[in-house]
């Protein structure tokens, strides 16, 4: 999900950066499936981050380091198109009449102020590794795909109330900024209550595009898992952590097919 907001950035990403200093530990959540000769790790990403904290160890790092085989949402060229898609309207006001431009700017104004860079994020980071060590990388959706979706996505139909406690005359830059660093602090914390309460706002203010972004995308992803269980092997999944969370998550829908998963950490 939070992927989504800032979707524009990977399009014009460069390679990740080197951290040398010492980082504290996360635990972002990790899911997996398995039957007795297919097992397949379901990891929820946050597409950009600070770099202020390890992730990409223990647990997940086992499960990656056990598959023959990474498969993300997509994969980003590297010459993209010129043109960007605008991010999804997750608990803050943008209005309608926005061009999609001027939208994903916001998007990348607000990552960039708190120090959140693609080159830093989950999915490029796996991405980096696999390619380096000879691992199969595959994408659940095409890019051109990707970007008609976002061509068709409707504005919300009213915007989200504010909640309790959220400051008074915030901009949309300023209360983007403060949601991306919540849902990062609660992806390190493999919390996905924050992930939850942001769909349900999404959902409420403009169904169509909860039921594009996520509802008809987990659907698909599940029926691709479903055919992959066919097949033996290991394989790790990573899709943005809005995707594991919710009513209509790519678990429930896993559970809806008769694959029942489980949580690794």
């Amino acid at each position: 999900m939070v992927g989504l907001l800032v979707a524009a950035a990977a399009l014009g990403a460069a390679t990740p950066a080197t951290i040398e200093a010492p980082l504290p530990n996360a635990d972002p959540a990790i899911f997996v499936v398995r039957d007795p000769d297919t097992t397949v790790y379901i990891f929820g990403t946050f597409h950009a981050l600070d770099g202020k904290s390890e992730w990409f160890n223990g647990q997940v790092r086992t499960a990656f380091d056990n598959s023959s085989e990474l498969v993300l949402e997509t994969l980003v060229p590297e010459a993209p198109k010129p043109f960007a898609p605008p991010p999804p309207r997750l608990g803050m006001t943008v209005a309608p009449s926005a061009s999609f431009l001027a939208t994903t700017r916001m998007a990348i104004d607000a990552g960039r102020s708190q120090g959140l860079k693609v080159n830093y994020g989950a999915d490029m980071i796996l991405r980096e590794v696999a390619e380096a060590s000879g691992k199969q990388v595959d994408g659940l959706e095409t890019l051109e795909s990707q970007l008609n979706m976002f061509t068709k996505m409707p504005a919300p139909s009213s915007a989200p109330r504010p909640r309790a406690g959220d400051p008074v005359g915030e901009s949309p830059v300023e209360s983007l900024s403060r949601s991306m660093v919540e849902m990062q602090d609660a992806w390190n914390r493999g919390d996905q209550a924050v992930f939850v309460r942001m769909l349900d706002q999404l959902r409420q203010a403009s169904p169509d595009t909860y039921r594009m972004l996520f509802a008809e995308r987990n659907s698909r992803w599940a029926d691709w898992i479903a055919g992959r269980m066919q097949t033996p092997g290991t394989v790790f999944v990573a899709v943005g952590a809005g995707h594991l969370a919710g009513r209509d998550s790519l678990l429930v829908r896993l559970a809806q097919l008769g694959i029942e998963s489980s949580r690794v950490n």
